[in-house]
């Protein structure tokens, strides 16, 4: 065949014909190698369990989960711990899993082989529900029997279950305990910014920024009280001036009394009350007390100056009869005690002004002073408030993370629930002998044709006019049918036509 030309359909199917038993035979032979050879590989069985992630039974809103972050990295902690060398090994000498290899290999090898027989994969949510959580997981476990796949993937489940409580108890646990130690230190400070504000305000008080307002009410008040109590002291030292006037003149009136009662004196003090009346009405009604008194010791004076000019009528009356001096009367008694009332008014009254202005100058100084204990109270109140903000916020944290822990001990927080148990497997995963067996036609087809191609490459033989005129670069002028003849090492009837071709020359055998 002359690979120089374009090769047709007819010149494929020729091909195929020539050399189709050199394509099934090796077809054949490989196949049934690969499935006698499959017979003699050893069964490798799979057993396969779905485990799925069941939510919490308190809904988080009541009861938060203190276990949180990414399920597939709390699965690859797991997996890393239950696939550990300790676990592995407990499990190889609990099931006898490698009798031949114990002693003979290394454990660590033995370890790494069943390590790489157990695959934990995630179970990725449907793309309708949009959830962002894993739903759960499958455990597939190989081994040389059904029996023991089924057995060792129970025991991987198990331990999975396992540490998942475990894990989530001890997540809890842990945090409660570091939530309590956060409480305690966030305790002690805000007991340190409480101390340090009862300290300023105690200092300071009085001038804090929220007694602002009432110190200027107290100074208004103050001052109201300061102007009346200047308006008492006013008016006693003037009701101190009249009755030092009237007691004088009634001491002069009994002056006059003791010494004979000369009219004339009696006349002045009765000029002298007549004046102080007039001024009293100035200043108060006819029912005021002093009002009252002063008319009645005139009235008093007026009946005594009568008496005077009745005695003095009488025969044998003697104006020189001196009688023998007697007391202070009534009215110079009161007048004394009034007087000394006032004197007492007056320095209560000072005593209280005094009192007052002490009080006031505290309060401008501690106005004066707010500015500055306003800004230092700010900043205690602002440390202290956010002192028991962290406080109130771990308070909370470590009530919910109790709670938590609690849940995971009753086992009603989030779960591992086995929804497939470990399956015995019917028919072995490995090897499978139908894919084998095809696997070993489809080699011997590849080899078989790989073999026709070479043997097509290297044939020169010409079987067609083609052939010929792509060989010779001529047309062909005339074909010579066949002719049966008998060769000499040929039987009877066949005929024997060979072309040998050469690079300069075409040389045509006729075997008669």
């Amino acid at each position: 065949m002359n690979l120089q030309g374009e090769l047709k359909l007819e010149d494929y199917v020729a091909i195929l014909r020539r050399r189709m038993w050199l394509l099934i035979i090796p077809g054949i032979v490989f196949s049934i190698g690969a499935y006698v050879i499959s017979l003699y590989l050893p069964s490798r069985y799979v057993s396969e369990t779905v485990v799925l992630v069941q939510e919490q039974r308190v809904p988080e809103r009541y009861v938060p989960d203190v276990v949180s972050g990414d399920l597939n990295e709390r699965l690859a902690t797991m997996r890393e711990q239950i696939l550990s060398r300790t676990r592995l090994q407990q499990i190889i000498e609990k099931l006898n899993l490698y009798p031949g290899d114990v002693g003979k290999k290394p454990m660590e090898d033995l370890i790494d082989r069943f390590r790489k027989s157990i695959t934990v994969s995630a179970v990725r949510p449907m793309a309708e529900t949009h959830a962002d959580g894993l739903p759960g997981f499958t455990i597939d476990v190989t081994a040389r029997r059904a029996a023991l796949a089924q057995q060792i993937c129970t025991e991987i489940t198990s331990l999975f279950l396992q540490q998942n409580v475990v894990l989530r108890a001890q997540r809890a646990e842990d945090t409660t305990q570091f939530l309590s130690s956060q409480l305690a230190d966030a305790k002690a400070r805000l007991d340190e910014q409480d101390a340090k504000l009862a300290d300023f305000q105690r200092k300071y008080m009085g001038a804090l920024p929220d007694e602002a307002q009432t110190n200027f009410s107290w100074l208004s008040s103050l001052s109201a009280q300061l102007d009346s109590a200047n308006q008492a002291i006013d008016r006693a030292h003037q009701d101190r001036i009249f009755l030092e006037s009237n007691l004088n003149a009634q001491l002069n009136a009994a002056k006059s009394v003791e010494s004979g009662g000369n009219p004339d004196t009696l006349g002045k003090q009765l000029a002298a009350l007549e004046q102080q009346l007039s001024i009293l009405k100035t200043r108060y009604t006819d029912e005021h007390p002093d009002v009252i008194r002063l008319k009645a010791d005139i009235a008093d004076l007026q009946s005594r100056m009568r008496k005077e000019t009745a005695v003095e009528g009488k025969p044998g009356g003697d104006k020189n009869d001196h009688t023998a001096p007697v007391s202070d009367s009534l009215q110079i008694q009161q007048l004394r005690a009034q007087i000394h009332q006032l004197d007492v008014t007056i320095r209560e009254k000072t005593n209280e002004e005094a009192r007052i202005q002490q009080k006031m100058e505290q309060l401008q100084s501690k106005l004066e002073l707010a500015p500055a204990v306003e800004q230092q109270y700010k900043a205690l109140t602002r440390d202290y408030q956010t002192a028991l903000g962290f406080y109130n916020d771990l308070l909370r944290k470590q009530s919910d993370s109790e709670m938590a822990t609690d849940l995971e001990k009753r086992q009603e927080g989030e779960q591992f629930r086995v929804l497939d148990p470990p399956s015995l497997p019917q028919k072995p995963s490995f090897p499978k002998r139908p894919e084998f067996a095809l696997g070993g036609l489809v080699a011997g087809l590849v080899l078989g044709g790989a073999l026709g191609f070479l043997l097509e490459l290297k044939d020169t033989s010409l079987r067609t006019e083609r052939d010929v005129e792509l060989v010779l670069k001529l047309p062909t002028l005339a074909t010579i049918p066949m002719v049966p003849m008998q060769a000499p090492n040929t039987k009877k009837g066949q005929q024997v036509l060979k072309l040998r071709s050469g690079p300069d020359s075409l040389q045509i055998d006729v075997g008669v």
